[in-house]
């Protein structure tokens, strides 16, 4: 067949496929005849190019070996289902869904895994689960039916539950749960029960004991737990000691121990009096007499009333001593006591650490109440005389001024009063400020002991000058002399030129009293003598501030920028008097049209004039420069045809900038071609404005 038959007969397929598609025993097949079939007759091509796996089926295992026909029992292939059961009876009758691969697979319909796939079950087999062949369980289930199968041991199980003699689990009242006790992968049945999953967990002896000593009678719900239920008899035989007389506890395990039952091991730490030092040798008959173990006393007293009444160094008795021993004897021996200062209203401190107790508590009293230093130290008080502390009234405070170290040396502390001493003051001997033993000076300020400075002092002069008796102000602690006032605590702080000035410069005739109402008050003379410009036939503000600087009074700035008219471009380069003629500075700015009229009138590129431009200048000129202005020509276009931005090209009257022509450019023969059918069309250069005022086409 040649190349051209090949080609004909393709073209012959498709266009047979695609006009009676419809008709074909396929169905509406998406692919060409010679795909599966041959020229030269209907059948199959043995090299047939057709992808199974392109209808969304591929064929895998035992599928890629079948007849087509073996599935495909009718031509229209379309029809085909894609799951197992379309083809293959469900011998499970839908039982385990329509899954089939979950357990089978394409290459045999035996299933050789089935332990494998089991553990993807709710049940995985374990232990001799694995090797019970599957009837053994499913027995009940004919068909291959499997579903409903139990899950639970009790569920198979329940007849070796129910038959069950050692220990009979029903009378027991045994759980229903048998893995507690039996296990997957034992060899036998046979149960091996857990008792430490139990709330009674076997330890230590109770291991080896067999079960029915404890659990009489087959019982084995409502064992007692406690060791007292089952040891009863061997609490009420010991004697050694007697537990019962002496009331000992039935909570067994405070002494004893699973492992054994004797020796116990009963440790005085776990009860209200644990034994600490020489108490743990005391063997427990000493404390424990007549057996009694129960309602024993505590306190040491109860034990030691002996020693503390005929304790004599101190006589505790006497000295109504505190019958808490532990606050001066310890555990570990009853001598030598030692009491601690510290836990009174008294700790000793200082030289009181080293006297002899008796000192203090004179006649064996020891009840002694602290109510301060003077209780003791009355006489050293009285006696003193440097100062005399009951002439000066001195505090009977001791310890504001004296220490427990020493008596002699004191130091009393100013800053607690009401005027700490600093600077020279610290050095000064007390006697010079407290004249006369007089140590109760009550402090009004600096005046009262500096007035005699004050009154004396004429450079300036304090009183004349009715300067402030508020010392501090100008003067320190440290010298009295080189007094210094902050300016910037008045109402005119000192600034510039003003700071390296003598104070008489300003306070003429000792004055220190002034108010200050503005710079013009001592400058009145500078302000009228001023003649560039002249401040007073100028008008000038007398708020002085406004163009001086405490710096220098010469070389003054004036901010225009703070009037009506802000000075830019070339008026920020201007000598003032060019505007301001004739020495005036009163001017009301009301447009560039008052200064420059001139250079309005004189133009004549355009002439603003005759061509009736507004006066209002800024609107074209700048203040850069006044030539080279700028016209916006918001509306239409400077650069509209042929104009290329020169004016006289549409304004061809110089001398009037209202006359405009665009009939110049745009001829009668042009334009009425265009407004063909255009209603109210008229050729002149009024009617093309108001119809095109942008300068585009249309309205």
């Amino acid at each position: 067949m040649t190349m051209k038959t090949i080609l004909i007969f393709g073209m012959l397929c498709i266009g047979i496929h695609s006009v009676y598609a419809q008709t074909s025993p396929h169905g509406d097949v998406k692919i060409a005849c010679d795909k599966c079939h041959t020229t030269d007759s209907w059948k199959m091509r043995k090299d047939a190019e057709f992808s199974h796996a392109s209808t969304g089926f591929e064929l895998t295992g035992a599928h890629q070996n079948l007849q087509c026909k073996s599935c495909h029992e009718k031509l229209f292939f379309a029809g085909a289902g894609k799951l197992c059961n379309s083809c293959h009876t469900d011998v499970h009758k839908g039982n385990l869904g329509a899954a089939c691969l979950r357990c089978h697979s394409t290459q045999s319909w035996h299933i050789q895994d089935m332990v494998q796939r089991h553990q993807q079950t709710r049940f995985p087999l374990l232990g001799r689960h694995a090797t019970t062949e599957c009837q053994a369980c499913h027995v009940q289930y004919a068909g291959q039916m499997y579903k409903g199968t139990p899950t639970t041991c009790f569920g198979c199980h329940n007849l070796d539950f129910q038959n069950t003699q050692s220990p009979n689990h029903i009378a027991a009242g045994f759980p229903k749960d048998c893995i507690l006790c039996h296990q997957f992968n034992a060899s036998t049945w046979g149960g091996n029960f857990n008792h430490q999953m139990t709330v009674f967990p076997l330890t230590g002896a109770h291991q080896a004991v067999p079960c029915l000593q404890c659990h009489l009678n087959n019982i084995f719900i409502g064992t007692p737990q406690d060791c007292y239920a089952c040891h009863a008899a061997v609490y009420q035989s010991v004697q050694s000691p007697n537990h019962a007389a002496g009331g000992f506890s039935h909570l067994c395990l405070n002494c004893h121990t699973t492992n054994v039952w004797k020796p116990s091991t009963f440790s005085h730490d776990n009860t209200a009096f644990p034994l600490i030092g020489a108490h743990r040798a005391v063997i427990c008959e000493q404390c424990h007499i007549n057996n009694q173990y129960a309602g024993l006393h505590q306190n040491c007293i109860d034990c030691h009333q002996t020693d503390f009444n005929g304790a004599t160094n101190p006589n505790h008795s006497a000295g109504v001593f505190s019958k808490n021993c532990l606050t001066c004897h310890g555990m570990n021996g009853w001598q030598p006591a030692t009491f601690n200062h510290n836990n009174t209203n008294f700790p000793l401190t200082g030289t009181h650490t080293t006297l002899q107790c008796q000192l203090c508590h004179t006649g064996g009293n020891y009840q002694l109440s602290y109510t301060g230093c003077y209780t003791c130290h009355s006489v050293d008080y009285n006696g003193t005389a440097n100062p005399n502390h009951i002439s000066s009234g001195f505090s009977k405070t001791c310890e504001t001024c004296h220490s427990t170290t020493n008596w002699n040396g004191a130091s009393f502390d100013h800053t607690t009063t009401r005027f700490p001493l600093t600077g020279a003051h610290t050095t000064l001997q007390c006697a010079l400020c407290h004249t006369n033993g007089n140590y109760q000076l009550s402090y009004t300020g600096c005046y009262t002991c500096h007035s005699a400075d004050y009154n004396g002092t004429t450079n300036p002069n304090h009183a004349t000058g009715g300067f402030s008796k508020t010392c501090e102000t100008c003067h320190s602690t440290t010298n009295w002399t080189g007094a210094f006032f902050d300016h910037t605590n008045t109402r005119f702080p000192l600034t510039g030129a003003h700071t390296t000035l003598q104070c008489a410069l300003c306070h003429t005739n000792g004055n220190y009293q002034l108010s200050y109402t503005g710079c013009y008050t001592c400058h009145s003379v500078d302000y009228n003598g001023t003649t560039n410009p002249n401040h007073a036939t100028g008008g000038f503000s007398k708020t002085c501030e406004t163009c001086h600087s405490t710096t220098n009074w010469t070389g003054a700035s004036f901010d225009h920028t703070t009037t009506r008219f802000p000075l830019t471009g070339a008026h920020t380069t201007l000598q003032c008097a060019l505007c301001h003629t004739n020495g005036n500075y009163q001017l009301s700015y009301t447009g560039c049209y008052a200064c420059h009229s001139t250079n309005y009138n004189g133009t004549t590129n355009p002439n603003h004039a005759a061509s009736g431009y507004p006066t209002t200048c800024e609107t074209c000129h700048s203040t850069t420069a006044w030539t080279g202005a700028v016209f916006n020509h918001t509306w239409f276009p400077t650069g509209h045809g042929n104009a290329n931005g020169v004016c006289s090209t549409c304004h061809t009257n110089p001398a009037n900038y209202a006359v405009f022509q665009c009939t110049g450019c745009h001829t009668k023969t042009q334009t009425d071609s265009q407004h063909s059918g255009v209603s109210g069309y008229v050729w002149n250069s009024t009617n093309c404005y108001q119809c095109h005022p942008t300068g585009g086409g249309g309205g």
